[in-house]
């Protein structure tokens, strides 16, 4: 065979992610950002047993990806296990969740609008409608990208009989409500009934009165945190690594991003909204509603099993004059300040920055 032929014959433009999104037959939502999840058309999904579609944001750098899932009225989605993680956050409906190790006892817990859960690696799940009368919608925050591009091997990843009873061991209170606090905002739990409701810890540092708590779940190298900000405020700029999927719990507000020197993006948000700043692009949310601005972060950077390199979240508080990576109020742009207060004077919100501007 010539030459040229061998190399087309093994070189391909596709990864053996992309492969498998071909295979699977689902749409697959990119860009930059999603106005309303509750809203994004989904087809039929063979390999599920429901409906959905894949949600790969440019921001993910490949590193993590994103699907939402429909589950029809009092139906179920099928058996599955996998190895690569995976964190489920309820967009509508409710229902119930049956967990099981290969050979073991099944586990079931239910779950509502505005739970996060998140299956332990490589257990099986299946997930189950508990409305009649309307479908329940599940996003899900995956390692898939990573998982099949290193392996590519399907028998490795979907059929594994491997037990890893370090990430589940049948242990009946795994999926309670129950958890356990850390310090540094740090909440250890593989089950939040409601991230809507769950009570926040004062976070000064990122600034404007915010609060959060952080989330880790299920032993995960992935993990998620809660953000909340008051009325009349913005929180400072900052960045990180890529990957980190936000979702608006609550509020109306916008954010901007861009990368350091670059022209600005913007980015429009209301509950639902759905969006992941790229790789070490600067992001700065800003609440100009009539309610404290509330969203949900799934994405690397546990503090339990750390990683390090491209997937790094190292640096987030400290400001870039010391080697960080957040932009302090006084360091910023005074056009971000003045375009936020004709944004709050539209709305007839006042602002609420002049405190944090004295300090």
């Amino acid at each position: 065979m010539p030459e040229s032929e061998v190399t087309q014959a093994v070189l391909s433009d596709l990864t053996s992610y992309d492969k498998w999104l071909e295979e699977d037959g689902l749409p697959v939502i990119r860009g930059f950002h999603i106005t309303d999840l509750k809203d994004v058309a989904v087809a039929p999904w063979k390999r599920k047993g429901g409906a959905g579609t894949y949600v790969n944001l440019d921001g993910t750098g490949g590193t993590n990806d994103a699907y939402v899932v429909e589950i029809p009225p009092g139906g179920n989605l099928k058996p599955e296990k996998y190895l690569f993680e995976e964190v489920i956050f309820v967009l509508s409906g409710r229902g119930a969740t049956t967990i099981w190790n290969e050979g073991g006892k099944k586990q079931n817990f239910e779950w509502q609008a505005g739970s996060l859960f998140s299956p332990p690696l490589n257990a099986w799940r299946q997930h189950f409608n508990g409305q009649g009368d309307q479908p329940a919608r599940l996003l899900a925050v995956t390692t898939a990208p990573l998982v099949i591009n290193l392996f590519h091997n399907r028998e490795l990843i979907f059929h594994n009989p491997m037990v890893l009873k370090d990430r589940y061991a049948g242990e009946p209170d795994y999926f309670s409500s129950s958890g356990k606090a850390h310090p540094g905002r740090v909440w250890e739990s593989n089950f939040i009934p409601d991230v809507a409701s769950f009570k926040l810890q004062d976070m000064l540092r990122r600034g404007a009165g915010g609060t959060s708590i952080n989330f880790e779940l299920a032993n995960n190298t992935m993990c998620a945190h809660i953000s909340e900000f008051p009325v009349g405020t913005y929180k400072k700029a900052h960045r990180h690594a890529a990957g980190a999927h936000i979702v608006l719990i609550s509020g109306v507000g916008y954010s901007i991003l861009w990368k350091d020197g670059q022209t600005k993006t913007r980015v429009d948000w209301h509950t639902g909204s759905l969006f992941v700043p790229p790789d070490m692009w600067f992001h700065q949310h800003f609440n100009v509603g009539r309610e404290p601005a509330r969203y949900l972060a799934v994405r690397w950077g546990s503090q339990k099993f750390r990683v390090s390199g491209v997937l790094s979240m190292a640096g987030v508080e400290d400001s870039v004059k010391a080697g960080g990576n957040q932009i302090e109020y006084e360091d910023e742009d005074p056009e971000i300040r003045r375009i936020f207060e004709a944004e709050l004077a539209k709305k007839g919100v006042e602002s609420k920055m002049a405190p944090f501007f004295s300090k």
